[in-house]
């Protein structure tokens, strides 16, 4: 099982100590950069360098701002997709998918000949998240926590309705 977030890339300082690098791109409310492409360089590694012959992905998602709106709605958009804002002007070809972009790369990954078994996203619900406790929400159902209802959000409906479409968005 594959759990995978985002990636981290390290790089030597001017004394040799290791330290983190960025590259200015999207990033998630943990701060961790957005890019779909680490988990399609994750899985084709473990297959081709150590023979893994059945690969499932158990964790994959990403913390938003999700708030629940006066109407009852949760929209966490950025849970979907995110925006290439970064770019300069913003379009909808500017749109690069969070979710969508991640599960297209686990099926070019499988097109590509890796047993790929299973995707799974984390989380179902919003929950209790080690570093910051409720202050993230990873969920596809938001959680009212003091009343404990349960709200779907847009990523919700997107997610069943893909599964249930059957379909997977093309490769990447």
């Amino acid at each position: 099982g594959l759990n995978n977030y985002s990636r981290t890339i390290i790089e030597a300082d001017s004394e040799g100590k290791p330290q983190n690098v960025t590259n200015g791109g999207p990033t998630t409310e943990m701060g961790w950069e957005i890019y779909p492409k680490g988990i399609y360089d994750v899985l084709t590694r473990l297959h081709r360098e150590y023979g893994v012959q059945n690969l499932y992905v158990t964790e994959n998602g990403g913390a938003f701002p999700d708030v629940l709106l006066h109407d009852g709605r949760v929209e966490d958009r950025d849970r979907i997709d995110y925006l290439h804002s970064y770019l300069g002007s913003v379009t909808d070809t500017d749109r690069i998918a969070y979710l969508d972009g991640h599960i297209a790369a686990v099926r070019s990954a499988a097109a590509a000949g890796v047993p790929v078994r299973g995707y799974f996203v984390w989380s179902l619900l919003d929950n209790f998240e080690w570093a910051y406790g409720y202050s993230r929400r990873f969920g596809l159902l938001y959680v009212d926590y003091s009343t404990l209802e349960r709200v779907p959000k847009s990523s919700f409906y997107w997610y069943r309705d893909l599964i249930g479409a059957g379909q997977l968005p093309e490769p990447a």
